[in-house]
């Protein structure tokens, strides 16, 4: 998730974009060099492990002692006047490899990134912007215990935060270009990704997350695009997920989708891609119904049906996707095929994350977003 040449990447799980933040942390020893203070050994990012179970509210909030996090909402939304369009925001939070016995409150032990885009059809390509700020003296931030995530203060900021009372999370952007401020209502308690949370990534234990979705969410607020404000209402995807080394090193990127489906179901999907463009990994979950048990451990198959090629970067993406599940056969078809986000401000990757609408027999049974990484270039992972 390049210009040609592309910049060889070192990155974290998907939204898993962030290893290459940790470059600010400082290096082992050399064996000829005289022993270090102890505030200079690198940190050690927790393991991600089966056990213990999930609780919330606490995995609602942040775990800063894993190397990668990130808070993911995608949607459609409707628009009075106006064709329907998708957004997404994603807040990371990385862990850097810089001592945690550093007493300084400056050094930069956690940072916290965010994206916001907007998917308007009338334009045709993404309203997009990004930020990034080191954790700290209140200008940003990721709490533990329950969701709440910012970066910024006042009118400006950025945040996604979760109130107890509701189990209803407040979301607000607000940049040059366009702005919005939304309240994502849960329809259920979380869905667990693969085995009850532990969302494998591989054949090594360690290459793992820890994984929920909150599918379905109701969406209501407020769009601002060039100073005119909109009533807006939709439907969103939720997703939190946290790591410390998820992927094989054979893998050169994933192809993600997590759809609502009309029938009030849903489903995510992805797969793990190898340089020779087999797959590395897969799962998926599907719920079908609204009240349907949750099926996890699914194969799915991803076959790319349509390519748009980026005249800005010069990707190549797979924008129209085929993926099989379940003896089902689903056809994702984009908003529109300039969906790139171009992120090299912050993350330093692009990739392609696009609003697309599921067929089955012709007939429309959902709609989603997803996710594109690695044609953009090889990754060092």
């Amino acid at each position: 998730m390049r210009q040609t040449p592309a910049p060889a990447l070192t990155l974290a799980p998907r939204r898993r974009l962030l290893q290459a933040l940790s470059v600010v942390a400082a290096g082992p020893a050399l064996a000829t060099e005289p022993p270090r203070p102890a505030f200079s050994e690198p940190f050690a990012w927790d393991p991600v492990l089966p056990e213990p179970p999930m609780r919330f509210p606490a995995d609602f909030g942040a775990h800063p002692g894993h190397r990668t996090e990130w808070w993911y909402v995608t949607g459609w939304i409707e628009r009075e006047g106006a064709p329907d369009a998708g957004f997404q925001l994603t807040f990371f939070r990385s862990r850097t490899a810089h001592p945690a016995a550093n007493p300084s409150r400056f050094a930069p032990t956690q940072l916290v990134l965010a994206h916001a885009a907007l998917a308007l059809p009338e334009r045709g390509r993404l309203l997009h912007a990004e930020r990034s700020a080191r954790a700290g003296f209140e200008l940003a931030g990721a709490q533990t215990g329950d969701t709440r995530v910012w970066i910024g203060r006042g009118p400006q900021a950025w945040t996604l935060e979760r109130d107890p009372a509701t189990d209803r999370y407040h979301a607000r952007i607000a940049t040059a270009d366009f702005g919005f401020e939304l309240l994502l209502d849960p329809a259920a308690p979380p869905l667990l990704q693969g085995e009850a949370g532990y969302s494998r990534k591989g054949p090594g234990a360690r290459q793992a997350s820890r994984y929920y979705s909150r599918p379905q969410l109701g969406v209501s607020g407020t769009l601002r695009v060039a100073g005119q404000a909109t009533r807006i209402a939709g439907r969103a995807w939720f997703d939190h997920e946290w790591s410390s080394e998820i992927l094989d090193e054979r893998t050169s990127g994933w192809d993600w989708t997590g759809l609502n489906l009309d029938d009030g179901g849903a489903l995510m999907a992805f797969r793990l891609r190898g340089r020779d463009g087999r797959d590395t990994w897969t799962d998926a979950t599907l719920r079908e119904g609204r009240d349907g048990p949750p099926r996890t451990g699914l194969k799915p198959t991803f076959e790319p049906l349509r390519h748009w090629q980026s005249a800005r970067t010069g990707a190549r993406w797979p924008v129209a996707m085929r993926v099989r599940i379940a003896g089902r056969d689903l056809e994702l078809r984009p908003l529109f095929d300039d969906q790139e986000i171009d992120a090299r401000g912050s993350t330093g990757t692009t990739y392609w994350e696009g609003a697309v609408t599921a067929f089955e027999g012709g007939r429309r049974i959902g709609r989603g977003y997803l996710e594109l990484t690695g044609y953009a270039g090889t990754l060092r992972l």
